[in-house]
């Protein structure tokens, strides 16, 4: 269930995509300023989208037009705080560990007061208002002429498929005399934007509830009567793990996470996610809240409601906290929810936690393909992480729900932020956990789907056609940092020519929703009453909480110093028995599992279906052994935890 603007309940991942245009530049490169610009002008490289062509220009945008933009701030040392990220969070650096405060890390990175100020008035003097002002950015409104004479560029309407949308003519610049104090400008173009408005959150999504039969365990109960798949028959999908099978599969020991802090971001904000989550875990033998333990930080506002789909996003901060808690039952969990699901709100959010130091761990499961990013939002992205890591803060981020997106999309390629070279990009898997909750095996997650023939006797078109799976494969814009070197093959690496790129994923754990996660949320029943209910559900982003979950585990393990950005750490770990080495195959054979519906996601009223699942058909992506682009380095083994004491 990877939260997007589309979700859909199938019971199963809500997988797709928001309107986000997220990038991320290689580790170490400063983000989008350059001297190249006109004379007396700094070029801020990549705000002129690619699409923005000489074939599809309709000429310029009337000068009365409204634009609403951001300056993105750069800071004292944009330089220097990419390098001093990377060595506070690499365990070879004689820096590693020593972490700034926030109010440190302004002061030693952030925009100095007379940089705001001359930012602000260079906006004011051509002719824009400025209508707010933070520590990462001034925001400003005005007409096309005034945003043209600001950032020295035409502003044209360009064809994009089948609309047309605003976009600069060439990229903007800012005035040199600034001396670097613009990261960048977003909101000239405005592709992915729509008016805002206010707007007041809908109610729970209509109820969505799993058919039986069920294994309570992996293979508990097999499907004696159905056709059987690759030779024998198969177990039914499990009814749904919870904290003990997960905590048991990920070897989290005697470990609770107390002390540490794991925030989720989302868009949004679920009115029962408290009753929701404390029901929940009363049912499943999780440890109860304390006063506390669990709280929101919330805009005062929400927009874009209907076209984000705001109730869709419950169901997703409502599988987040439920699946930290149930993996790290005492760490604190605090919900930064955006007024809505684009970049600006969602930096927002990342933004209140960097400023705050509200958290060491920030779970995401959220995104979009990387043919969507532009290096604009990279760089303003890139900063906030850099910024976190500099504080001892980790972000987690799911590696998306379509696997090489060539079905979802036509393209091979990635998602973003997941591609960013300073976050952790958590990959999925499918997961056998047995009677006594002990750990069977792993494949990459990838499902085929076939139905049961009309007469019963076997699987129409078996095996099926792709379902979902996890995101993974080799950035195109990202270039490899110094982590993955050494590691990630070059067959990977090189995928996409010469140079060795930035490889998706770091890390993985349970993602596909047929071996899911139970989860509990009050939800809309067909009589129009909202009641707590529960659900099996995946995707990489369960993957993502349940990877945060454990990292908490591991920093109590840590003696609560924090980890950090983790992936120096992570692939520092590479090729010991502190992972468990994910493949598609860990049986030597093709594996599966079937599957009962309800045709209307409620009751049998109006029939059941029936299906076969093949477990570990990712699309093009292969988990083998070693590094690989499902599962990265594989997922936490027993000892994982335990190995950050030293």
């Amino acid at each position: 269930m990877r939260s997007n603007r589309a979700a859909v309940r199938a019971g199963v991942s809500m997988a797709a995509t928001l309107p986000l245009l997220a990038g991320a530049l290689a580790l170490g490169i400063p983000a989008a300023h350059a001297s190249d610009g006109p004379a007396g002008r700094d070029t801020l490289q990549g705000t002129k989208p690619l699409w923005a062509t000489a074939g599809a220009d309709k000429g310029a945008t009337a000068d009365g037009s409204r634009v609403s933009a951001r300056v993105y701030l750069a800071g004292r040392d944009a330089a220097g705080l990419s390098a001093y990220a990377k060595a506070v969070s690499d365990p070879s650096s004689a820096s590693y560990g020593k972490y700034l405060t926030a109010r440190q890390a302004r002061s030693r990175f952030g925009a100095t007061g007379a940089q705001v100020a001359a930012v602000t008035a260079w906006l004011k003097s051509a002719g824009l208002t400025v209508t707010g002002t933070s520590t990462h950015y001034v925001s400003v409104t005005g007409e096309v002429a005034d945003a043209e004479k600001a950032f020295g560029t035409q502003l044209h309407n360009y064809a994009k498929g089948k609309k047309t949308y605003r976009a600069p003519s060439k990229a903007a610049s800012a005035p040199a005399g600034l001396n670097g104090a613009v990261l960048t400008v977003t909101g000239l173009d405005n592709a992915p934007h729509k008016a805002d408005h206010s707007d007041t959150l809908p109610p729970p999504d209509a109820v969505f509830r799993n058919a039986g039969p069920f294994s309570s365990y992996y293979g508990s109960k097999t499907a004696t009567t159905l056709p059987g798949a690759y030779g024998t028959k198969v177990p039914y999908a499990v009814k749904g793990y919870t904290g003990k099978q997960l905590r048991a599969a990920y070897g989290a020991g005697k470990a609770t996470g107390k002390g540490v802090t794991v925030a989720i971001t989302d868009a949004y904000a679920s009115p029962t996610i408290a009753a929701d989550a404390a029901t929940y875990a009363a049912k499943h033998g999780d440890s109860k809240y304390k006063g506390g333990q669990l709280t929101q930080v919330l805009p005062g506002q929400y927009t874009r409601t209907e076209e984000c789909g705001a109730a869709g996003w419950y169901g997703e901060e409502t599988l987040d906290v439920e699946a930290v808690h149930a993996v790290a039952p005492a760490s604190d969990i605090v919900y930064v929810g955006a007024s809505s699901c684009y970049d600006d709100d969602l930096l927002d959010s990342l933004g209140k936690i960097v400023d705050g130091r509200l958290a060491d761990i920030v779970s995401n499961s959220w995104g979009d393909i990387e043919a969507n990013q532009t290096p604009d939002l990279a760089a303003a992205y890139d900063q906030v992480f850099q910024l976190g890591a500099i504080e001892g803060i980790g972000f987690y981020f799911s590696s998306g729900d379509n696997g090489d997106e060539v079905a979802n999309t036509g393209t091979k390629q990635v998602d973003t932020p997941a591609n960013s070279a300073w976050v952790t990009a958590v990959g999925g898997t499918s997961l056998a956990v047995g009677k006594g909750d002990t750990y069977k095996w792993e494949t990459g997650w990838g499902t085929l789907r076939a139905t049961l023939s009309d007469d019963g006797k076997s699987w129409t078109d078996f095996p099926g056609a792709y379902t979902s799976g996890a995101g993974g494969g080799t950035s195109a814009t990202v270039k490899q940092p110094f982590y993955q070197r050494g590691v990630v093959p070059s067959r990977l690496a090189k995928a996409n020519g010469r140079q060795a790129m930035r490889t998706v994923p770091d890390i993985a754990a349970i993602a596909d929703p047929n071996t899911g996660f139970l989860v509990g949320q009050t939800q809309t029943f067909p009589d129009g009453t909202q009641r707590y209910d529960e659900y099996r559900i995946g995707g990489t982003s369960l993957a993502s909480p349940v990877i945060a979950g454990v990292q908490a585990l591991a920093q109590q393990a840590r003696g609560g110093r924090p980890i950090g950005f983790a992936n120096p750490a992570i692939y520092d770990r590479y090729g010991t028995k502190l992972y468990h080495d994910v493949t598609d195959r860990p049986t030597g054979r093709d594996l599966a599992v079937a599957r009962v519906d309800f045709v209307n996601a409620f009751d049998a009223s109006e029939g059941l279906l029936t299906s076969v699942r093949s477990l570990g058909k990712d699309s093009s992506l292969k988990a083998v052994r070693g590094y690989d682009d499902v599962t990265g380095v594989g997922s936490p083994a027993p000892g994982y935890v335990t190995s950050y004491r030293h």
